[in-house]
């Protein structure tokens, strides 16, 4: 599925100017048809109420499926970006990691879809996303 052979190394070696640097965003696998990562549920993520902040699990949801999209494409050609993001929250989380698991639900030429649903440290799903992205032509 993957438009070549990608590393978490790799992965997690991008540069670390972006909103997923600062939320300690990490990849921890990539399969055949999916890639998982973290996020720590800490001041940097958490609301006024002491709980994950809905926004910061959106952040990690479209990290994750931006990525997978990018591991898709050819990359001196194209750019995936995103079009459009939902989320349900259906639990708090007040520390540890969360994991977002991010499955492929339609890759086509111009448009990726993808299911990604985060987990707390005790496997209960606290959110479930989808992400639609756009793949466009690389600006010259």
């Amino acid at each position: 599925m993957w438009f070549k052979e990608f590393t978490v190394e790799e992965l997690n070696s991008r540069p670390k100017n972006h909103i997923g640097a600062l939320l300690g965003i990490e990849f921890t696998e990539i399969g055949d048809d999916f890639i998982k990562g973290t996020m720590p549920v800490d001041e940097r993520t958490h609301q006024p109420a002491g709980i994950l902040h809905g926004g910061a699990s959106v952040v990690l949801a479209e990290t994750l499926g931006s990525i997978a999209s990018y591991m898709c494409i050819d990359p001196e050609k194209y750019v995936a970006v995103g079009l459009e993001v939902n989320a349900n929250h259906l639990r708090p989380v007040k520390s540890g990691l969360v994991t977002g698991i991010c499955k492929v639900i339609h890759r086509g030429a111009k448009t990726h879809i993808w299911d990604i649903k985060l987990y707390d440290d005790r496997g209960k799903m606290n959110c479930i996303s989808r992400l639609t992205v756009a793949v466009i032509n690389k600006p010259q």
